[in-house]
């Protein structure tokens, strides 16, 4: 079965977030999309088949099935666009109907995806201590303008904003204490944060719940962050701009259009990078 693998949200020709893409006839087996992607290795591959006008998608962690996985989504548009060329291509998922739009130029492909909708929740206080104990933070290490809330974009995120830069950059955790949270609470990852400027953020992103200590670039993360500063009316003028990867050495770049109705769908864009078989 051929495997491609694209790196979604590069830094031009570098960085990224490496994803499987498996594009067939029919979509195999459960079992053997998920034996794949633990073959894979990368955080999640997608497979998609045909389906009516559009394609039937599904995403796989190594260790378990995502309902949605905005990277990974980015690296589908770019190889139907590779493949069956520029246009934008209607996708059905587990729970959700979205598009993703891909574009070439040369070695790099333009891509944005529109997420599903978005909806968000203060996070229970309980949720918040434990969670500041996994990462060794105080609640003082918080910044008060973002409160944490579970925000959502086709999968739950748990959002901590975090007052300085030198905080997200010390980031660390048990991978194991991660995923028990994560599984517990119910959510895909948790989203670190920095807000630079009310347009720019810095973001890490641990997704303990797929068994990846962090990912350098999290689409679906991004969207449900755009969604959550919308509800609380954050200063974003329409779109916000977020650096991820760099304390990974894997920098990416992410845009958000966030459109003024409440829960409406985020688009999420950046480009893809082939890399190497």
């Amino acid at each position: 079965m051929n495997v491609l693998k694209i790196a979604a949200f590069s830094d031009g020709e570098t960085g990224g977030n490496p994803a499987g893409v498996v594009i067939g006839d029919a979509l195999p087996p459960e079992a053997r999309m998920q034996r794949i992607a633990a073959e894979v290795g990368f955080s999640e591959t997608a497979f998609a088949a045909p389906i009516g006008n559009g394609w039937r998608v599904r995403y796989f962690s190594p260790q378990s099935e995502v309902p949605f996985c905005g990277h990974a989504t980015i690296a589908l548009g770019a190889a139907l666009a590779l493949q069956r060329g520029d246009g934008v291509f209607a996708l059905t998922l587990n729970q959700a109907q979205i598009t993703v739009e891909g574009r070439r130029d040369g070695d790099v492909i333009a891509a944005a995806l529109q997420s599903p909708p978005t909806h968000s929740a203060p996070a229970a206080p309980e949720l918040v201590s434990d969670a500041l104990a996994l990462f060794g933070y105080a609640p003082g290490d918080l910044d008060p303008r973002i409160p944490p809330a579970v925000a959502h974009a086709g999968a739950n995120h748990l959002v901590l904003a975090l007052r300085s830069r030198k905080a997200l950059s010390a980031m660390h955790y048990a991978l194991e204490a991660g995923r028990a949270l994560m599984q517990r609470a119910e959510l895909t990852t948790i989203v670190l944060v920095h807000a630079e400027s009310p347009q720019r953020f810095h973001t890490r992103n641990p997704f303990a719940s797929g068994g990846v200590y962090e990912d350098p670039a999290t689409g679906a993360a991004t969207a449900a962050l755009a969604g959550y500063l919308r509800d609380i009316a954050w200063p974003h003028g329409g779109a916000i701009d977020v650096v991820q990867g760099e304390d990974m050495g894997m920098l990416s770049r992410l845009h958000a259009d966030i459109p003024p109705t409440p829960g409406s769908s985020i688009r999420v864009s950046g480009t893809a990078r082939v890399m190497a078989a």
